[in-house]
């Protein structure tokens, strides 16, 4: 899967599924911080992530996962 595919993927699943705004979605916008991602939406994201990705994401490995860019270079990793 292509890094851009990857990327329209998860940018779709933040504003149908978590109802972030599209103007609040950058590659550096934090995914805390700036897009308001709290634990229960990170419930629901290892969910549609396993569904979409096909994998599941281990919450140890997300600790260095800050940013949009971050959590895509993430499921890059798994998805190759």
């Amino acid at each position: 899967m292509e890094r851009k595919e990857i990327e329209e993927k998860v940018i779709n699943i933040l504003i149908e599924d978590l109802e972030i705004e599209e103007d609040k979605i950058f590659p550096e916008s934090k995914l805390k911080e700036d897009m308001g991602i709290d634990s229960l939406d990170f419930v629901d994201i290892v969910v549609i992530i396993n569904k979409t990705f096909g994998f599941k994401i281990i919450p140890s490995e997300m600790q260095n996962v800050i940013t949009l860019n971050d959590f895509c270079d993430y499921i890059e990793s798994k998805v190759k």
